[in-house]
């Protein structure tokens, strides 16, 4: 294959941080990049600003692990919001995916990834011992569980059970509208709603 020649070192730099995204090739990068060169120079700013201020201030909330603006999540600090369920997901990506389906009304609890002993992630590197922690402090009637439904999901989930077992709360999952081995952030909206709603107990 014949390296791509570029005018200026500049923009080859500019095209290979771009391209380090995922899901953005070279090509696509040199696009972004020659329509960005094409855009008034207050505009370049306010996009690299914008960046730079995100990556710089975004906060994870200190309850359940949301990026947040502040310390606490609007989520979490909503008082409209059922503080006796919280719903366990994977990522960020997750909630997003579940307040879009405007299905459920408690808070969350993000994990940070799951239980993957072919990738090196154990339970100690996941927000597991803050979600026990949340449990064991009261008021929490019910954790569902809805991770991905796949082997790894899987796992997480027993291993999550087992933790909350000690207390007395309600361990339910996501029904299995999701087709097995599915990404939650990629399941349509309906199916993931019908899902949360048509929730079952975990059985261990």
């Amino acid at each position: 294959m014949i390296q791509q020649q570029y005018p200026s070192q500049l923009l080859e730099k500019a095209v290979s941080e771009f391209s380090s995204l995922p899901g953005i090739g070279r090509k696509t990068a040199l696009r972004l990049v020659l329509h960005l060169l094409r855009r008034d120079a207050d505009d370049v700013r306010q996009f690299t600003e914008a960046l730079s201020r995100m990556r710089q201030e975004v906060k994870y909330c200190r309850v359940c692990h949301n990026i947040s603006d502040a310390d606490t999540c609007p989520i979490c600090a909503d008082p409209r919001r059922d503080a006796t369920t919280i719903c366990v997901v994977e990522n960020i990506q997750d909630v997003m995916a579940v307040e879009n389906t405007q299905q459920f009304g408690g808070l969350y609890h993000v994990l940070g990834g799951i239980i993957s002993p072919m990738d090196g992630i154990g339970p100690a590197d996941l927000e597991i011992d803050s979600l026990v922690s949340r449990v064991a402090a009261g008021g929490v009637k019910e954790v569902i569980l809805a991770l991905s439904p796949t082997m790894e999901g899987d796992t997480t989930n027993f291993y999550i059970f087992r933790k909350l077992a000690p207390y007395e709360v309600r361990v339910s999952v996501i029904a299995r509208g999701i087709s097995v081995g599915n990404e939650l952030e990629y399941t349509d909206e309906v199916t993931l709603g019908r899902s949360i709603l048509n929730r079952t107990l975990f059985e261990g």
